[in-house]
């Protein structure tokens, strides 16, 4: 048997990157453990949230999966922060556990030139530093073009809940043990890693009472550009609470330390910084008298609910205290204990910008065993090595995104160039161009793209450059336009808490007042609003936003120069008088491609850039 293309593991990071294969074309097989648990969100039931949310955004603009699946499986749909600035608004929706792999599984059965096969990969078959397939546990060899390892936590995996520890998979499935091993002959480095999940509670045994509720959005929201699946209305959408930690939850878990696996030894694995443990908060943010705890239902055709922000390894017994110590929760009913997971991982500074290794060719990693952690990084992780294990078979050249074109870009750059020490979580701050990373402009950004690669149907690419223009032809109107400065304008002024105008003025310039919309714009010139939300999304932020904008394209394009400054493949660092000795080390281990990548490695300094550029100015 021989695939094109082979993609190990069935979660988020496979799914994207086996769909992308297939739909470009590549005869590709996916192999995981088991088939049903394909799409399965082990762990918190949601998606989206701060720079997250704008991941599936990207993720969907460059024809991938996650946002449709979301926006047919949701029961929940909130878009945060609306009242701070666009650069920090990001949708993010409670998801059906039933019904999101029930869909994503009928798609990908559906799917031409994709193939599902369930067995453990053993190990991978590689000749002259190029992979040739895999080997499964029963000795079944596999031939392909290119492997795509999306493992997650299944490496060498442990569950870890007080003292014990058991090797097992996040939801009690076997874990891989062969290919840990396998991974590390052929010279790469691994490490522990670890992560967690809070209990799961019968929906009737709490008092909500005692909760603030968290309701759903009224205004229609998708994730998808292209979403035809209808929107729920706000009152059909389910609810999640909020309640807080009291002092007797925070008394029980200090008295216990000792019995926590991260406390008493057991584990090994280094914890995420950004999603820690309760136990964690505690002892990191002692100051603090109480922490936040949603209760979120996992399903409406479940019984459970998820308590967000209670993540443990404490035995069964103290669990229970914690949880009985919580308002509301007093007589709550456990369906599932918590516990936490370590797992083998790859270093990631030992992989391109393309998630193709530098050891071994045609090899590419995506997803949790790349260091990260949540649904969404792994899935937009997944999806490029996906296009850039099909564009290699196809003898093209990778498909990389700049830190200043998607979030996606500022991931895999962040993990390629400064490796991580903890499960990598996106954050809005970690990326320098936030207002150019949008939620509205996702597709603007990245749709062409998406549409090059064969990911995007012609209809769909005709469909986004009519929106284009649409949008370049209501800003040419609004700046053609004048708002009168008249009695009844400045009576509609004042009745929307905004100021009356002393001269006529361009609906543009108008529109720059922070306390009005496009919508007021419009009602103020009397027109029919004839633009869907997006279009009016962006119209808005591009004439708000225009000077901080046009600051951040600068800053862009001076990126961009530094990108373009190229560091040969055969350069010799140790050739190089004057360069630091940290630096030159860190310059052999990482390799960066251009002399923008090398300035942001940890531990190098402008003098060791100035060194290396006058090397490379000397060597043309």
């Amino acid at each position: 048997m021989k695939y094109n293309v082979i993609v190990v593991g069935g979660g988020h990071a496979g799914i994207e990157a086996a769909l992308a294969s297939a739909r470009m074309g590549q005869e590709t097989l996916l192999i995981t453990g088991n088939l049903t648990k394909i799409g399965s969100l082990p762990c918190n039931p949601s998606i989206g949230g701060p720079a997250k949310g704008v991941v599936v955004r990207e993720i969907d603009a460059l024809g991938g999966e996650m946002g449709r699946n979301t926006d047919k499986t949701y029961i929940q749909m909130r878009m945060l922060n609306l009242s701070k600035g666009p650069a920090v608004r990001a949708l993010r929706a409670q998801i059906d556990k039933v019904k999101y792999p029930e869909e994503i599984q009928n798609t990908m059965k559906m799917q031409p030139h994709l193939t599902l096969l369930e067995g453990l990969v053993d190990s991978l078959d590689v000749d002259d530093a190029r992979v040739g397939g895999i080997t499964m546990e029963d000795g079944t060899k596999i031939e392909a073009d290119a492997v795509v390892l999306t493992t997650g936590t299944y490496m060498q995996s442990k569950v870890l809940v007080g003292q014990e520890s058991n090797f097992a998979g996040p939801q009690g499935e076997r874990p891989s043990m062969g290919l840990s091993d396998s991974i590390r002959q052929l010279g790469f480095k691994t490490y522990r890693l670890k992560t967690g999940t809070p209990p799961r509670l019968h929906k009737d045994s709490i008092d909500y009472s005692k909760a603030s509720i968290q309701s759903g959005d009224v205004d229609v929201r998708h994730f998808s550009f292209e979403s035809n699946a209808p929107f729920i209305a706000a009152e059909d959408q389910a609810h999640c609470w909020l309640i807080h930690t009291t002092a007797d939850t925070h008394d029980v878990i200090n008295a216990n330390l000792d019995q926590s696996s991260m406390y008493s030894g057991v584990a090994e694995g280094v914890g995420p910084r950004y999603c820690p443990s309760i136990e964690d908060k505690i002892v990191r943010f002692s100051d603090k008298p109480r922490h936040q705890v949603f209760l979120e239902p996992e399903s409406l055709f479940m019984d459970t609910i998820y308590v967000q922000g209670m993540s443990t390894s404490m035995p069964e017994d103290i669990q229970e205290q914690m949880i009985r110590s919580l308002p509301g929760l007093e007589h709550a009913e456990f369906i599932k204990y918590a516990y936490a997971i370590e797992y083998d991982a790859i270093d990631p500074t030992q992989l391109s910008h393309s998630l193709e290794t530098k050891l071994i060719k045609r090899l590419f990693t995506a997803g949790q065993v790349n260091g990260t952690s949540g649904y969404e990084e792994a899935a937009g992780q997944g999806l490029m090595a996906g296009i850039n294990a099909a564009l290699a078979v196809e003898g093209k050249d990778p498909l990389i995104l700049g830190r200043d074109e998607a979030y996606i870009g500022v991931m895999i750059d962040d993990l390629v160039t400064k490796g991580t020490e903890e499960p990598y979580r996106l954050l809005t701050s970690r990326s320098e161009f936030r207002l150019l990373l949008r939620h509205d402009n996702a597709d603007t950004r990245l749709l062409e793209k998406g549409y090059e690669v064969g990911l995007v149907s012609h209809e769909r690419f005709q469909q986004f450059i009519a929106k284009q223009a649409r949008i370049e032809q209501e800003l040419l109107h609004l700046q053609s336009t004048r708002v009168f400065n008249t009695k009844e304008t400045n009576a509609y002024l004042i009745d929307v808490d905004s100021t009356a105008l002393n001269t006529n003025v361009a609906a543009y310039d108008l529109l720059k007042r922070p306390e009005l919309n496009y919508y007021h714009i419009k009602e103020l010139l009397g027109e029919p609003v004839d633009v869907n939300e997006d279009v009016a999304s962006q119209i808005e932020v591009q004439i708000k936003y225009q000077g901080y904008i046009d600051k951040s394209l600068v800053q862009s394009d001076r990126l961009k120069k530094l990108e373009h400054l190229m560091i040969p493949d055969s350069i010799n660092y140790d050739a190089i008088h004057n360069l630091a000795t940290e630096a030159r080390e860190k310059l052999k281990k990482i390799t960066p491609r251009t002399i923008g990548q090398a300035m942001r490695i940890s531990g190098i300094n402008p003098s060791d850039i100035s060194t290396l550029m006058v090397h490379l100015r000397g060597r043309t």
